[in-house]
């Protein structure tokens, strides 16, 4: 009987267990677009001329008679000046460029909702043109408001964008192999809304490639641009979400609003060995 009584107390905690695993909350987070920031340097040339011109011209006359006789006189000047200007100037200037892309983060957000761990919510872009420079100042983000409801920010920045095309000949053939490339490495961090500490920081990278191949007698090569951005948004999804997987081994219910706790991983099973006598 006493057997019956610890299997069936075994199978409530186990479903207890269970139920409170399903109840916990999920936290809430906020995906920002990838910041950027790059070095811009433009070709720059510039001309300039002008001309300036101006006449002056004045006269005077005068009669005189008398009983003696007639005289008359007349004089005049005339006072005529020019003058050009001509500028020239060429070189190149550069700047810092700052913003946000917003691409590359839909896969993201897809492989965390596959990952059933997580509630997105969507935050607000940043659109603040003439105080660029705030756009890394994510605790200032946070208390404007532009995360509502979240109890965290994914904020990802582009450390690295490169597109590569290339043509190869392939050895003992008359075929040439035309690649088109991109790789992108972005820094991640997750951040609490609450106390605006880091749970978790990583570099994620995505790749993508399309390959074609021609002739060496000739042709024209279009290579598919939207497959190398899609496969590098997909690959980039799933190093950002298998990463976060691998970091956050828990979040304690103190960090996400409301009540019950959270775990990133599943906590392993607890086998219950009954010993018979």
């Amino acid at each position: 009987m006493n057997l019956i009584h610890l299997a069936r107390a075994g199978v409530i905690a186990l479903i207890a267990a269970s139920c409170l695993a399903v109840a916990a909350p999920q936290p809430k987070v906020a995906v920002t677009d990838l910041a950027y920031e790059e070095r811009v340097s433009e070709y720059f040339r510039v001309v300039s001329a002008s001309e300036k011109s101006s006449l002056r011209a004045s006269g005077r006359e005068s009669e005189r008679e008398s009983d003696y006789g007639y005289a008359r006189r007349s004089s005049g000047s005339l006072n005529a000046k020019s003058e050009k200007n001509y500028y020239e100037a060429e070189g190149t200037y550069s700047y810092i460029d700052r913003g946000e892309l917003r691409k590359f983060t839909a896969d993201i957000k897809g492989e965390m909702l596959k990952s059933g761990r997580f509630q997105l919510v969507q935050g607000k872009p940043f659109t603040d043109s003439k105080h660029i420079e705030r756009l890394y100042d994510i605790i200032a983000r946070v208390k404007q408001g532009m995360y509502p409801g979240a109890d965290y920010v994914l904020f990802g920045s582009i450390n690295s964008l490169e597109f590569r095309q290339e043509a190869n000949p392939i050895d003992h053939t008359n075929t040439v192999s035309h690649t088109l490339s991109l790789e992108l490495v972005a820094e991640f961090s997750l951040i609490s809304t609450r106390d605006y500490k880091i749970k978790a920081a990583f570099s994620a990278m995505g790749t993508g490639q399309d390959v074609k191949l021609l002739s060496s007698r000739g042709g024209r090569v279009v290579l598919n641009r939207g497959k190398v951005v899609s496969e590098v948004s997909k690959s980039l999804g799933e190093d950002a979400a298998r990463q976060l997987d691998e970091q956050l081994g828990g979040i304690r219910s103190d960090d996400v609003r409301g009540e019950g706790s959270y775990r990133m991983r599943e906590e392993q099973n607890r086998e219950e060995v009954i010993i018979f006598r």
